[in-house]
């Protein structure tokens, strides 16, 4: 059921086929997904002093996070593992940014990117195209394509991938109140895809 969501992740449309013709529905959507990284939920927790609190097999583990589908999941732009918080994390509010201010960056971060794409078919760096990031008037420079050069050569990105990853780039540019990406952003977007990405995905 899932994997029905890939089309219209990809496109922005949903299309119905019918005996009697096709029918196209606009579906742009924001998709958040989350999952724990095994059955029990307890792989990677450590107590000191404790023993492992996960007691899942490797082949148990491989079957709970081979229900996503590397297709499916290579349509999702970030994978950020989650930790389970400390005690002071969780009870000292001061110690995190208060939301008001981070839709304060966010705002700002888009008003950027509506200014570079204005005259374009695009508003947000989402809907901009990978042939168009990689064309020559939104390439960017050698040193900072090297990561990606370095990923994809890997197996680490997919043809698909780089180009999302490309996308968040500018978007951590933006955020950043940057004229482009450098190889700072680039890094931070292949490594918000990749550092906690799920084993036997496609990302």
């Amino acid at each position: 059921m899932l994997d029905s969501l890939r089309q219209p992740l990809e496109s922005g449309e949903v299309v119905l086929d019918r005996s009697r013709g096709s029918v196209r529905y606009p579906a742009r959507f924001q998709l958040v997904l989350a999952a724990n990284p095994c059955p029990c939920g307890l792989s990677g927790v450590v107590v000191p002093g404790q023993p492992a609190a996960c007691s899942c097999t490797p082949i148990q583990k491989m079957r709970y996070t081979g229900r996503l589908s590397g297709p499916l999941l290579d349509r999702i732009d970030l994978v950020v593992g989650v930790t389970q918080p400390s005690r002071v994390e969780l009870l000292d509010a001061g110690r995190h940014e208060p939301s008001a201010a981070v839709a304060r960056r966010v705002l700002a971060a888009r008003e950027r990117a509506e200014q570079r794409w204005l005259g374009t078919p695009w508003a947000c760096n989402a809907r901009v195209p990978g042939v168009e990031l990689r064309g020559p008037r939104w390439r960017l420079p050698p040193a900072a394509l090297a990561p990606l050069h370095d990923a994809f050569g890997r197996g680490r990105l997919t043809a698909r991938g780089v180009d999302r990853v490309l996308r968040v780039a500018w978007t951590l540019a933006d955020l950043a109140g940057r004229d482009q990406p450098g190889v700072p952003e680039v890094l931070q977007a292949i490594d918000l895809r990749t550092s906690a990405a799920i084993p036997g995905a496609a990302a």
